[in-house]
């Protein structure tokens, strides 16, 4: 490695530079204490000469006095030049370590986890069931064997209270304007759900179109102004306004923003009092198909057990575009035209002359499915009590018994992949000779594609405090494509640990690439946003998209063809075809990049301004 290579040129020239400063000054100390030939031989009295020498002497002595001085202060004291010398030593030393130990990430672990882990006896790892228990044990069993410490009470599990619900594939979303009602079909035209702890949940109530379902003060712009919502159904459109000419920038520009995420809309319908929210989904706006949605609330769905002060909704609804045009039209509106009103500030709710009047039937169970949590202990007697974390769900969508052919959702690529990169990073972690300073802590999360559920109740109910949880590194769906020249680390341009992952790459010949689809909101899908909001320095590790040996345009059909064909659906399964030497190098710098922030003298930081610096404040007590 160059770093290598570097790192022992500089302990080199420290050794040459100080065996040097010291050799030089005794040299010259000698050379002031020669007598010259000239004063030996001056013409003089013998007293004369005897007072000559005697000056002389006392003259050559001062000069060693003033010279020995000046050596002395020249060459630094013993315990200075040991303590650089034992510095620099354990900065090769650590180097040559973590070099070493990452080489313990192999493919062939990779391999056998994500076969075992995708493998149809686990039932495509749904939470609550026993494949999504069989698949928490394997990997509290992995911690276990390679010496982490269990973090949740003397246990690997912390156990993360849902309801669970299941919608009747009967069911309709019946909306009646004027005399008349039309029926869409679920999963063809609506998938619903509910907050509601009941089997029979009535939906009644007017439909409200308020524009993007946004309240954001800091940006003035609220589509809830002027009418009261309680107890209404509203409709809104997903994703964030327009930017503009005039506001290039307005909700992040191109970027997505928290603001259009779906979680998003209904946390804000449901603090507004609504009774339900209906999404209006198109493939743009949502990032992907169809096929997603229904696949995904289909199922049963989960939410996290309520406590008194939390709002919920009776219904959380996706339509198709289709629909949605239906529905507007029959309320007396179109819905080109109120999409274009409500990309401006001066947009106010719109009532349709129409109303939701329906029954969502559901199987409804309260559940219990564990975060497994394991600590790999740092060494420095202060340092050790603060924590890197390295994050990855080990849920997928489950088992689909009333589907028809293949109906087990084994989650390959999402997220076994990512499950087997924190093991393999656990592993080489356990091979380390010398402990890293800070304690690196490893969470492998549940329900995540239930709308980041596990890593929400870590963040609400931390094993280790979040002021000393320095940065989180979460992997979701690793390379299976082969080695790339590049590395796209979500949110890393907001934080300081930017910095620490530029320095990783660069030594291992990598470039950093941007998101190249920052419309669609990836850094707030994904476990690392719980941690985010809570106010850790937390990153998206996903592979680069320039590999090795192909254009650049491969990389990008390769991505299209997996979100279009295996992407939340049966087909995400385990192939033997996979160039693995993609994962490894992910997984190893990954690895590096942890253990340079455990033991880097500074933190990680948000950037100044950044949405995430103020939950920092309040975590380190900085901000009231």
């Amino acid at each position: 490695m160059n770093f290598m290579k570097t790192r022992r040129s500089f302990v080199c020239s420290a050794v040459l530079l100080l065996c040097f400063s010291v050799a030089f000054p005794i040299e010259l100390l000698a050379a002031a204490t020669a007598v010259t030939p000239v004063e030996m031989a001056a013409t003089v009295t013998a007293k004369q000469r005897r007072k000559k020498r005697a000056s002389a002497k006392k003259r050559t002595s001062s000069r060693r006095t003033r010279r020995g001085r000046s050596a002395r202060a020249a060459a630094p004291p013993r315990a200075n030049f040991d303590k650089v010398m034992m510095e620099n030593r354990a900065v090769v030393n650590e180097a040559t370590d973590s070099d070493q130990a990452s080489q313990k990430i192999e493919d062939g672990a990779l391999r056998a986890h994500i076969k075992f882990l995708s493998d149809d006896l686990l039932e495509g790892r749904g939470p609550g069931g026993r494949g999504g228990m069989l698949a928490a044990k394997y990997i509290a069993a992995q911690f276990e064997a390679l010496g982490l410490e269990p973090a949740a009470d003397h246990s690997y599990f912390q156990l993360v209270q849902m309801i669970g619900s299941r919608p009747d594939p009967a069911n309709k979303l019946t909306v009646k304007a004027g005399a008349g009602s039309t029926d869409f079909k679920f999963a063809d035209e609506f998938v619903a759900g509910s907050d509601v702890e009941q089997t029979e949940v009535a939906i009644n109530g007017d439909i409200v179109f308020v524009g993007y379902g946004i309240s954001a003060p800091e940006a003035n712009w609220d589509d809830y102004k002027g009418v009261d919502v309680r107890g209404k159904i509203l409709l809104m459109m997903v994703n964030d306004p327009p930017a503009t000419a005039t506001e290039p920038n307005l909700f992040g520009g191109k970027a997505l923003t928290y603001y259009g995420r779906w979680t998003y809309k209904y946390e804000e319908a449901a603090r507004h009092g609504a009774a339900g929210a209906i999404l209006i989904h198109t493939n743009e706006s949502a990032g992907y198909g169809w096929s997603v949605v229904r696949n995904s609330w289909g199922a049963e769905r989960f939410g996290l057990l309520p406590d008194a002060n939390t709002p919920v909704l009776k219904m959380k609804s996706w339509v198709t575009e289709d629909a949605a045009r239906r529905i507007v039209q029959a309320g007396g509106f179109n819905l080109d035209q109120l999409r274009q009103q409500a990309a401006s500030r001066s947009f106010k709710p719109v009532t349709l002359n129409a109303k939701v009047d329906t029954m969502l039937r559901m199987q409804v169970q309260r559940l219990t499915s564990p975060n497994v949590v394991g600590i790999f202990r740092g060494n420095d007697p202060t340092l050790k009590n603060e924590f890197v974390t390295f994050s990855a769900h080990w849920d997928h969508l489950g088992i689909r018994p009333d589907q028809s052919g293949d109906n087990i959702y084994n989650g390959a690529v999402d997220n076994a992949t990512g499950i087997a990169g924190i093991l393999a990073i656990a592993k080489a972690c356990s091979t380390l000779t010398i402990k890293p300073k800070r304690s690196i802590l490893f969470i492998a999360t549940t329900a995540e594609e239930q709308g980041l559920l596990g890593a929400e109740y870590y963040a609400r109910n931390p094993l280790v405090p979040l002021k000393d949880t320095v940065a989180n590194i979460n992997i979701d769906s690793m390379n299976v494509l082969g080695q790339t020249s590049d590395i796209t680390p979500l949110g890393a341009d907001r934080s300081t640990l930017g910095k620490f992952i530029e320095e990783v790459s660069k030594e291992n010949n990598l470039t950093i690439s941007p998101d190249a689809h920052p419309e669609q909101g990836s850094f707030y899908r994904s476990d690392h946003f719980p941690f985010a909001k809570a106010g850790v320095p937390a990153v998206n590790f996903e592979p680069g998209s320039k590999f090795v040996g192909h254009s650049e345009k491969w990389g990008e059909e390769q991505f299209a063809d997996y979100n279009e064909h295996r992407y939340h659906q049966p087909s995400d399964e385990f192939s033997p075809n996979w160039d693995f030497t993609g994962m490894v190098q992910q997984a190893k710098l990954a690895f590096l990049i942890g253990l340079r922030v455990a033991n880097a003298t500074e933190t990680p930081q948000w950037n100044k301004g950044d949405e995430f610096e103020r939950a920092r404040l309040k975590s380190l007590g900085k901000l009231q």
